[in-house]
């Protein structure tokens, strides 16, 4: 408490509970939500089997918030490979379900779990903007979205889901990132994510700068202002292979930096986009990458 009696300012150690339980002080200013819920995870996670085999530490059900008027959350305490956010995100918004389009562009995230011929299944893209319905048609979430966005944006129907239970048996993986929610208020929008599988060390970062980016477009295409983006996840967990991984990358907190600036040239319709359209490198200062065995 201050003098007047008033609560003082939070120490940026107190604002992380977590890290500040492993003796790590981050800069003051600095946005390390994200490693405080890998603090968290890797102290205090119960340990888990697994569907792949491998094993976790894991809690449930945990929150990040962003607020995307002070910087693109791209993580800086291990390198974030953008060029891959940008392609799956527009392979998404394709409704693509092929993994030739990824591979044409260097991008091979999702190899391990393609068929032959590069299938995947009905996965994001195709639930995202083809979901079937029982007459033999289909709908377009993301363009029923913006609309929705444009016309009625008080609404609170704008959700776009890739958890389709029907179809989750001729999906090459489950949707991680199960479905999103948009709110509009004050010519801001904001969009939650909710990841009911949150593989905290490869996994988040990425799925963060891709919703960011989403956020981003949603907005630009709204002709509103990007505001937050709120991650939940439900089952939050470090792989038992990732220990040591998690660990460097804990150990660099103390040196964190700020995040980066996003640049996203307009397009004339959500379809319109292009990996040249986004940069998110303008003052993006990061430790190195860390690399760590993917499970499947």
């Amino acid at each position: 408490m201050s003098d007047t009696g008033a609560p003082g300012p939070t120490s940026a150690a107190a604002q992380y509970p977590a890290l500040e339980q492993m003796g790590l002080v981050p800069p003051p200013g600095v946005d390390v939500a994200y490693e405080n819920l890998l603090a968290d995870v890797l102290t205090n996670g119960a340990p888990k089997s697994d569907r792949t085999g491998t094993g976790t530490h894991s809690l449930f059900a945990r929150q990040l918030r962003y607020d995307l008027a002070r910087g693109f959350p791209r993580i800086t305490t291990k390198f974030v490979a953008m060029k891959a956010v940008k392609g799956e995100l527009l392979w998404f918004l394709r409704g693509d379900t092929n993994v030739r389009w990824l591979q044409e562009r260097g991008i091979t995230i999702w190899d391990e779990w393609a068929d032959d011929s590069g299938e995947l299944g009905p996965v994001y893209g195709a639930q995202w903007r083809s979901w079937p319905t029982c007459d033999g048609g289909a709908i377009d979430q993301l363009t029923k979205l913006i609309n929705t966005l444009r016309t009625d944006p008080d609404s609170r129907r704008m959700l776009v889901s890739a958890w389709n239970v029907s179809e989750l048996g001729s999906m090459a993986l489950a949707p991680c990132h199960a479905f999103f929610q948009c709110y509009a208020a004050d010519g801001r929008l904001s969009l939650q994510i909710y990841q009911r599988s949150a593989d905290l060390f490869l996994g988040v970062p990425f799925n963060i700068a891709s919703y960011a980016l989403l956020t981003h477009m949603l907005a630009q295409q709204a002709g509103l202002e990007p505001g937050e983006l709120i991650w939940t996840g439900g089952d939050c967990h470090i792989y038992d292979n990732h220990v040591e991984q998690v660990r460097t990358q804990l150990s660099r907190v103390p040196s964190a930096y700020p995040f980066p600036t996003l640049r996203l040239e307009r397009a004339a319709s959500i379809d319109a986009y292009d990996m040249d359209d986004i940069d998110a490198s303008q003052g993006y200062e990061h430790h190195p990458a860390i690399k760590a065995p993917v499970a499947v």
